[in-house]
């Protein structure tokens, strides 16, 4: 009975969503836009991820802060992973390499399970990296190959601006330089207080913030809205929403993180 109840739902949220998109299309004659997030660059341009690459890319950031890392050190990370698997999770690779990073289980990574955990897997890549010595002095292309032995070493440094932007971004350096848009939260799918815990370090969200931390947090929030059901996230006077994606000014300068959850009214 509850296979047969979960399977109308899924047909009854389906017909929703392409309704909506018949609509859009019939009153604007294009094409729905589709969900995404922009990074914007120290220069003003920008390049687009998708949401599950956001997503991924927040994990990253978030683990290499919980861990005390350097901005440095997550551009390293960043990088690794956008020339590794492109930001994506994948399931398998060259011989055993899996996950972000490609990590292999036969060269002592983890095993299966844990290399394709972002969180494991970031946490494994920062501290082989913490261990190599001088690695903060390095290039990012340097760096990321004393960890991952890569047989296209320079392969990495291609990335370096992307990953160095999208860290600013993400460890709070560079506030609203991350966004997303276009995006339709619906029902959580996880629980926002554990996933915080083991990725940022902590359950406590909303409240007031140093205007890294804050930012970080919210930039994170931003990345995670669907995952978490979100449609609005406010820090610091500045709010952002997911039809929009526009960060705007909507109230005092106060260094209050808050969030909105979608149908909360």
């Amino acid at each position: 009975m509850r296979s047969s109840r979960g399977a109308l739902l899924a047909l009854v949220l389906a017909v929703v969503v392409a309704g909506g998109v018949v609509a859009w299309i019939a009153l604007t004659g294009r094409p729905a836009p589709k969900p995404g997030c922009t990074v914007v660059m120290a220069d003003g341009s920008s390049f687009d991820l998708t949401v599950e690459q956001a997503r991924n890319a927040a994990t990253i950031a978030a683990v290499g802060r919980r861990l005390g890392m350097p901005d440095h050190a997550v551009t390293v990370a960043l990088a690794t992973a956008i020339q590794e698997s492109r930001l994506r999770n994948l399931p398998g690779g060259d011989r055993d390499s899996a996950g972000l990073f490609q990590q292999r289980p036969s060269q002592g990574w983890g095993d299966y399970e844990e290399v394709t955990d972002p969180v494991y897997a970031a946490t494994a890549f920062y501290e082989r990296l913490r261990d190599q010595p001088g690695w903060a002095d390095l290039t990012v292309t340097q760096a990321a190959q004393l960890v991952q032995r890569s047989a296209f070493p320079e392969a990495y440094a291609q990335w370096e601006t992307e990953a160095a932007a999208a860290a600013g971004a993400l460890t709070g350096a560079k506030p609203g330089a991350l966004t997303c848009a276009n995006l339709s939260p619906g029902a959580p799918e996880a629980n926002i207080a554990a996933v915080a815990g083991a990725e940022l370090g902590t359950a406590t969200l909303s409240g007031p913030h140093p205007a890294a931390e804050g930012w970080a947090f919210a930039t994170w929030l931003v990345a995670n809205a669907t995952r978490f059901g979100l449609d609005g996230v406010t820090f610091d006077g500045v709010t952002w929403t997911a039809d929009s994606g526009a960060w705007t000014t909507t109230g005092p300068r106060d260094g209050v993180l808050s969030l909105h959850r979608a149908g909360a009214g």
